[in-house]
């Protein structure tokens, strides 16, 4: 296990090498260079010879000739130099490539034998090549992401927890290495706990990864806290049996956990998926922990389950975020989380409470057909697209208090059979809350609807209070139905207004209502119960009257509305 002693380094490969050259491709470079030499240096020497001596022209001539051939032999001596340091390196790349190789032989060896303890029978064997795999990968990085599939396919085995487990944790070692006891037949389930949450340690150990504020020349340098982090790492976890998994503070590139088993708690917490995270089918036995959990890409619980708690406060969704048929056994919380796309809850159960308090949705959200049987809260959440909430079913309270809709909200064919409460809610979009069911106190006090507002055929079984509530389009309660007290007091009509056929509003509180004066083309029909008069500043009012007796359909009764139609 030498090679495992080393200091942690990359494993890089040395450079390619190339076969050698023909030896023309030098030597007769090397002539020619020694030859110019010769030639040129001669020819510098012997310039200025004509005008001597005879004499003096000979030894001259000779110790020009001396002079050239020694340069060109200085130039011979240069390339033969050259030519040495070029067959050195090349030695030294050849020893090189020698060593990579037999380690690279090393680590394959190491890699096989751990991967092959894997296989025992033996739970220490087991451990054994457990913590070989991850010093391997601590030692050869490019091997990090191999290892892990190793242990996530080892994780994704067949495995049954025991009925009945002990109170205390067993220790790492089992009882077949004690005291030369026999192993058993097959894998204790036990020992083979202790094995499975080694190597979920060994994965939470090595994906852990905290961010580190900017470094200040006024503060000391300290220890990278990341030094042990294995980056991009991708987790297929597929089927898997996963015991009180633990990824807190964790940073993977993609998360696979398709129909995975989540035995005991499950805690993301502060979790970073930069890439697609996939939850489909997954079973969460205890609680499911994503608080402050980061997706930056795709995220999918479609047809999870979660039988104990979900929290998901701050958690931030910046891909689709899809959460269909998916179950919440316990209560599921969502306060304050960010979908910056798409949010699919349809067809979700919620069986405990259901909270999205200050949530944000920058994208359509659609919670259509959704069951919650508990308290719904959306209280201060913001819908900056096309909230769906179209035959949902709110069997507890429901509170959207201070919420913003700023694309349409669809309410249609919901069923309310608690208190609704839609105080101070902004709808800047169109509001359709056609044939919906309000079986509890129905509360839309200080809503501001600025687009069309449906209730056509809605029905409101207790009391409905609308108390300054504000229309500026269209109002809409056509063949709507109050069995309780109806209030519209202080409430501000600015468009059209329809209350054609609506029952139950001989004894609506409309005290202060502002109707505005009437534009081109704008109709307002009110029940023949309610009068327009005029008001103050211009505007007019409602107030409430008694129909005469024996008026039939001839009668006062339907003048209101006909001298409301002929006002519009």
């Amino acid at each position: 296990m030498s090679l495992l002693s080393r200091s942690p380094k990359p494993s890089t490969r040395p450079p390619e090498l190339r076969l050698p050259r023909s030896m023309w491709w030098w030597a007769l470079p090397a002539a020619l260079l020694v030859g110019a030499a010769v030639w040129g240096v001669s020819a510098w020497l012997l310039q200025d010879v004509g005008g001597l001596d005879i004499d003096k022209q000979v030894s001259t001539r000779i110790e020009a000739v001396r002079t050239a051939l020694a340069a060109g032999a200085g130039v011979g001596a240069a390339v033969t130099l050259l030519l040495a340091v070029r067959r050195q390196q090349h030695q030294e790349l050849a020893a090189a490539h020698t060593t990579h190789d037999a380690a690279e032989r090393r680590v394959t060896e190491l890699y096989g034998k751990a991967a092959e303890q894997l296989g025992s029978d033996q739970a220490p064997v087991r451990l054994a090549g457990l913590y070989a795999l991850r010093r391997l990968g601590e030692h050869t990085p490019a091997l990090q992401q191999t290892i892990v599939d190793v242990i996530c396919a080892y994780l994704r085995m067949p495995y049954t927890p025991p009925l009945a487990p002990d109170a205390a944790e067993k220790p790492a070692v089992p009882r077949a290495a004690l005291g030369g006891v026999t192993a058993p037949t097959g894998r204790d389930p036990h020992e083979e706990r202790q094995v499975r949450l080694t190597a979920q340690r060994i994965l939470a150990a090595h994906l852990h990864y905290q961010d580190t504020p900017a470094r200040r020349w006024w503060r000391p340098l300290r220890a990278d806290p990341n030094d042990r982090h294995w980056p991009d790492i991708r987790l297929n976890l597929t089927g898997a049996t996963l015991l009180d998994f633990d990824l807190r503070i964790c940073r993977v590139r993609t998360a696979d956990f398709g129909d995975a088993t989540f035995t005991g708690d499950a805690r993301f917490d502060g979790a970073t998926f930069t890439g697609d995270a996939r939850f489909d089918g997954a079973t969460f036995s205890g609680d499911a922990r994503f608080d402050g959990a980061t997706f930056s890409g795709d995220a999918r619980f479609v047809k999870a389950t979660c039988s104990g708690r979900a929290r998901l406060d701050g958690a931030t969704f910046t891909g689709d975020a899809r959460f269909g048929e998916a179950t919440f056994s316990g209560d599921a919380r969502f306060d304050g989380a960010t979908f910056s796309g798409d949010a699919g809850f349809d067809k979700a159960t919620f069986s405990g409470d259901a909270r999205f308090g200050g949530a944000t949705f920058s994208g359509d959200a659609g919670f259509g057909e959704v069951t919650f049987s508990g308290t719904a809260g959306f209280g201060e959440a913001t819908f900056s697209g096309t909230a769906w909430f179209v035959e949902v079913t709110f069997s507890g309270d429901a509170g959207f208090v201070k919420a913003t809709f700023s694309g349409r909200a669809r309410f249609g064919e919901a069923t309310f059979s608690g208190d609704a409460r839609f105080d101070g809610v902004t709808f800047s979009g169109r509001a359709r809350f056609g044939e919906a069911t309000f079986s509890g106190d129905a509360r839309f006090d200080g809503a501001t609807f600025t687009g069309d507002a449906r209730f056509d055929k809605a029905t409101f079984s207790d009391a409905a209070a609308f108390d300054k509530a504000t229309f500026s389009d269209a109002a809409a309660f056509d063949k709507a139905t109050f069995s309780g007290r109806a209030r519209f007091g202080e409430a501000t009509f600015s468009g059209a207004a329809r209350f054609v056929e609506a029952t139950g509003l001989e004894r609506a509180e409309l005290g202060h209502v502002r109707v505005a004066p009437a534009a081109a083309g704008v109709v307002r029909v009110w029940p023949p119960c309610w009068r327009e008069e005029p008001g103050v500043d211009g505007w007019q009012t409602l107030r409430l009257v008694e129909p005469e007796p024996d008026s039939g359909e001839e009668g006062g009764a339907a003048e209101p509305g006909a001298a409301g139609e002929a006002g519009g």
